[in-house]
Parts: C-alpha cells; sequence; structure tokens
C-alpha cells in the first residue's frame, strides 16, 4: 500500500528546502568548473536537478523519471576537462539521482520497481560509454551503481517501516476500541445483574405486599382493595418492561468486578426482615458468619436475595428458611420453602435471576443448584469457597 505523499513538515520541511536548495548550487559548481558546458545548459541542468529532487516528496514517480533524464541529459551535453573526472556520472548527478530513489522509495515506490529504476540508470550509463568511451571508463559506472543500489535499500527500509508504524497505529486504534467496547459491555452487564438484583427484588416486594394487603389487613374497602389490586398490576407491568431492557442490556461478558459500595452478610437479617414485611414467612436459621472476602458476602447476600425474591413471587404463603453455614474452605448458602398451601399467580419473570447468580457464584469457583424438593417445596443451595482465612473478629449475627 503506498504512503501518502507530501512535503514533510515542521523542521524537516526547511530540511528539504535546504538539500533541495543545496543540490541546486552544488550542480552549477559542480558542472561549471569540471566540465566543458554551455553556462546556459548548466544552469537549466541544475534546476532540473534540484526539480527532481523536490518532486521526490510529492510526486515520486515523477521525480525519478525526470531525475534520470535530466542524468542521461547531462551525460550527453557535458565533456570532462579532465581524464580523472567522473563521467558519465559527476559527483552531484550520483548523489543527486541517488537522493531521489531513496525519498521515492521512503514515499511509497514498491521494491520491485525501484529496483527497475536501479537496472535503468545502469543501462544508461552502460549505453553512455558505449557511444562515448573517449569521455569516460567503465571504472565510472561503480559509483552510481552502489550510491543508487544503496539507495534503493534506504528506501525500501524507509518505507517498510512506515508501513510497519501505520499498521501498529491502526491496530493500537482497534485495540483501543475493542477494550472501549469490551468496558462499554461489562458496564451494561453489570447495571443488568444489579437492576434485577435491586430493582426486581423490591418490585417483587410490592406486588406481593400490594396482593396480600387485602388478606393481612382487616375490614378493607373495597375502594382500598381495588386500590392495592391497581398497584399490584402497576408494579408487575414495571417488572415486565424492566425485564425487557435486561434482555437488551444483557451480554455475553464475564462480570470483572462490581463498583461502589455492595452490601455483605451485615445487611442479611435486614434483607430477611424486609421480605417478612411484605407478607412472607422467613426464618433467618442460626447465626450469619462475617468477616470474609467482601466479594464472597456480596455473592452470597445475592443468592440469599434471590432465593427469597423466587420465594415470594412463587409461593407467598409457604415458609421460608434462610441459612449461611461456614464449612471447611466453603461458605454454604440455602434458601428454601415448604409447599405454599394454595396456588400462587406469581410475578411475572426473566429466567435472569438464576442465570446471574450461577455466574456470581462461578466467578469464585463456586457451584448453585436450585430446583423443587420431592415434599413440593423448592431448595436453592450455593457452595461458595473462602479457602481457611477468616478476619479474626468472625463472629455470628442473629435474627
Amino acid at each position: 500500500m503506498q504512503i501518502p505523499n507530501g512535503w514533510p513538515r515542521r523542521r524537516w520541511a526547511w530540511v528539504a528546502g535546504l538539500g533541495v536548495a543545496a543540490l541546486l548550487v552544488l550542480t552549477v559548481m559542480d558542472l561549471g568548473q569540471h566540465y566543458h558546458v554551455p553556462l546556459g545548459a548548466v544552469f537549466a541542468l541544475a534546476i532540473a536537478r534540484a526539480l527532481a529532487l523536490g518532486l521526490a516528496w510529492l510526486r515520486p514517480r515523477l521525480a525519478v523519471v525526470v531525475s534520470l533524464f535530466t542524468t542521461a541529459v547531462t551525460a550527453a551535453l557535458t565533456t570532462p576537462v579532465a581524464s580523472s573526472e567522473p563521467w558519465p556520472w559527476g559527483t552531484t548527478a550520483a548523489f543527486g539521482h541517488s537522493f531521489v530513489l531513496a525519498i521515492a522509495g521512503a514515499r511509497g515506490l514498491g521494491r520491485r520497481e525501484l529496483v527497475g529504476w536501479w537496472v535503468a540508470t545502469q543501462a544508461v550509463g552502460i549505453v553512455a560509454i558505449e557511444l562515448a568511451p573517449d569521455r569516460g571508463s567503465w571504472s565510472s559506472l561503480i559509483a552510481m551503481a552502489v550510491l543508487s543500489a544503496a539507495a534503493v535499500v534506504v528506501g525500501d527500509l524507509l518505507r517498510s517501516r512506515a508501513e510497519t508504524n501505520r499498521r501498529l497505529a491502526e491496530q493500537e486504534t482497534i485495540s483501543k476500541a475493542e477494550r472501549a467496547e469490551r468496558e462499554r459491555l461489562q458496564e451494561r452487564a453489570r447495571i443488568a445483574r444489579e437492576l434485577h438484583d435491586v430493582v426486581a427484588h423490591h418490585l417483587s416486594v410490592v406486588v406481593v405486599r400490594a396482593d396480600s394487603a387485602p388478606h393481612r389487613l382487616p375490614d378493607v374497602p373495597d375502594a382500598v382493595r381495588a386500590e392495592f389490586t391497581g398497584i399490584a398490576d402497576e408494579a408487575r407491568a414495571s417488572l415486565t418492561e424492566m425485564r425487557r431492557v435486561l434482555r437488551l442490556l444483557r451480554e455475553p461478558v464475564q462480570q470483572t468486578g462490581e463498583l461502589g459500595p455492595q452490601p455483605g452478610l451485615d445487611q442479611l437479617a435486614e434483607l430477611v426482615e424486609s421480605t417478612r414485611r411484605a407478607g412472607a414467612d422467613v426464618q433467618l436459621v442460626g447465626e450469619v458468619p462475617s468477616g470474609f472476602d467482601p466479594a464472597v458476602e456480596l455473592t452470597a447476600y445475592r443468592v440469599v436475595q434471590e432465593g427469597l425474591s423466587n420465594a415470594v413471587r412463587h409461593a407467598l404463603h409457604a415458609a421460608v428458611q434462610v441459612a449461611v453455614r461456614r464449612r471447611t474452605g466453603e461458605l454454604e448458602v440455602t434458601v428454601q420453602n415448604e409447599k405454599p398451601p394454595r396456588p400462587v399467580v406469581p410475578a411475572p419473570g426473566s429466567g435472569h435471576g438464576l442465570t446471574g447468580m450461577r455466574e456470581r457464584v462461578a466467578l469464585l469457583d463456586g457451584t448453585v443448584s436450585a430446583g423443587p424438593t420431592p415434599e413440593g417445596g423448592y431448595l436453592v443451595h450455593a457452595l461458595i469457597p473462602v479457602g481457611e482465612e477468616m478476619a479474626s473478629g468472625d463472629h455470628g449475627h442473629g435474627r
């Protein structure tokens, strides 16, 4: 792929301009002092030589054509003042043409094309010696052959380096875009999970409390009963709409971390109590250990939260038991409800809760099982590895 051409910028623009001017002056001095050539031709050839060098930055192929043509015309119009002077290639001709080849190569001419121009240059020198053997010798072609060959190599290396840098820059841009996209998807997954774990839980509690209020409160007027029914219906509709949004937000991206303050096992009793206030028969069995890694406590809290949400949606009037126990190297979390005494119309669900719970526990190399019990109830059971370390202040919290 060709590299975009253009005149150098900043300080290199001055370097390029001075190089063109220097080649113009040196060509005039070289031709005027070491060769028999009319003065008008000296300036014309010097201007053509400088023009070719300037064009090398802007139009590489045209620059090589102009340079080689100028070199051939210079050989045809000049005669050395002494046999020691190089011919057909003068000093400025050899260096000027080599610089043009190097810059043209750096500006995008391919390797094969550069080699072709190098061959054409040597061919011009051979023809010149054949036509005017008295002006020079075969050995005078060596300098041009070596200089132009070095120019071809340098030009090709510069072009390859520029292309490599461009590809690295493109790859870095792609990598940044991929990282940004990955972070975006992770954030979407985090938002979806937190919406379900927090908002869905509380909306489920609203539904349950509104549905059960006419049964829990004595002498509820019909107007109030209808109001409770409307609240429950609106909350169910909100749950449905929110879960539609969750389907758009959730992506198959692993969660890498949590942002902001997160609940732990210290808040478990409060969670159970809030669910009990909604009318559910929930008991926190035994003492709740603490002092674990925050990620472990957060995961255990979310398992209980999701288990309770499922219980109040599908078995409101059934007794629910929550237990968190420390085993050897593991934290065991269970949420089990008995068979509901009467059928319950569950609030709408999306299945994201159990999926998110399994993902959370799997990130800590734990396991989760959830399913009906032989007695007709439902059991959520999680084992979360915690290692042998525990804070020295390990203690329990009752209900």
